[in-house]
């Protein structure tokens, strides 16, 4: 019998999430081996331009690696790929960085390609496109500390085991009423305690929050502070030529700078932070290839729900004074 009386717990907040009705997982990196194991993968065709958490689990999942390169629109450049649909047991992983691959695009892929993975972990509004299995990771656009949705193109029935969060939220309850840097610390071991982490449902916590987040307002307000960003910056951003605005709420705006380190650390200094994303390409790509270039100098300016066109305006000045 469930306990009746005692202390208040967390509310149930009622509401609809977003995706309700795709398959909720606790990861992104467990929702792509989850669907790999699920649908007999043995052979990934794995962009390098891929975070390393994602590459362990794959290979801590037993399944063989192949990877391809991007070109600089990042889109996968599959030319050592064999010419029509892939055979049973091989799928072809894309990364829809910065949300750069159109759903028209997916479709040609999937298409040509038949068995497709698509990582969606920069594109949580772009909507499944018809047929195609992607994950969304909810991390990267949501203040909660798990939690991923997969959309399989096959039936997957899903994990027994439901993960729990209560004991992962002091560094976003914190930053709620105090600055980042004091919580820093707690953030990354929440990191660190994902790693080998097994396939489990999403949280009933994360669930219950997803649940109750404005999300036409949030999609609105990123689209807004990504147009005041390239309003400012894409006269001379060099991607502006190249990347199309994102589809639905964009993640972050990109810019390139030719010594992205250093201008990281200047905007760090007038307390502006712009992660560095991919640390593992940055060390293992080819030397001038596009993956380590953009590895090292896309800076990810935040362009997010908790902002305006204040903070936006303050963000394309602090650009503009280090360069």
């Amino acid at each position: 019998m469930k306990e009746i009386g005692g202390y208040l717990e967390f509310e149930d907040l009622g509401g609809r999430e977003y995706y309700p009705d795709l398959l909720k997982l606790n990861l992104g990196r467990t929702a792509c081996t989850f669907y790999l194991k699920g649908t007999g993968v043995r052979r990934l065709y794995m962009p390098v331009f891929m975070c390393a958490s994602v590459i362990d689990a794959v290979r801590e999942a037993g399944i063989e690696l192949v990877f391809y390169n991007c070109d600089r629109r990042l889109h996968p450049v599959l030319s050592d790929l064999p010419a029509g649909p892939l055979p049973e047991g091989e799928c072809l992983f894309l990364c829809n960085a910065y949300g750069q691959l159109e759903n028209a695009t997916i479709l040609s892929l999937k298409e040509t390609y038949e068995h497709i993975l698509v990582d969606n972990t920069h594109a949580f509004f772009q909507a499944p496109a018809p047929g195609v299995a992607p994950l969304y990771s909810v991390r990267k656009f949501f203040g909660v500390t798990d939690g991923a949705y997969l959309a399989s193109d096959v039936p997957l029935a899903p994990p027994e085991e439901r993960d729990e969060s209560h004991a992962r939220f002091s560094h976003i309850l914190g930053r709620y009423e105090k600055d980042a840097g004091t919580f820093y610390k707690a953030m990354l071991d929440n990191a660190h305690s994902y790693e080998g982490a097994p396939v489990m449902r999403m949280s009933r916590l994360t669930e219950d929050l997803l649940g109750a987040l404005p999300y036409e307002r949030i999609e609105e307000q990123r689209k807004a502070n990504y147009a005041c960003l390239a309003d400012k910056l894409d006269a001379i951003n060099p991607l502006s030529a190249l990347f199309h605005t994102p589809c639905g709420g964009p993640f972050v705006y990109p810019f390139y700078i030719n010594d992205g380190p250093a201008v990281r650390k200047a905007l760090a200094a007038r307390k502006i932070f712009v992660p560095t994303y991919w640390t593992n390409v940055m060390a293992d790509a080819a030397p001038g290839s596009v993956e380590a270039d953009y590895a090292a100098n896309i800076l990810a300016l935040p362009c997010d729900q908790r902002y305006g066109a204040k903070e936006m305006d303050a963000v394309a000045e602090a650009v503009l004074a280090c360069l």
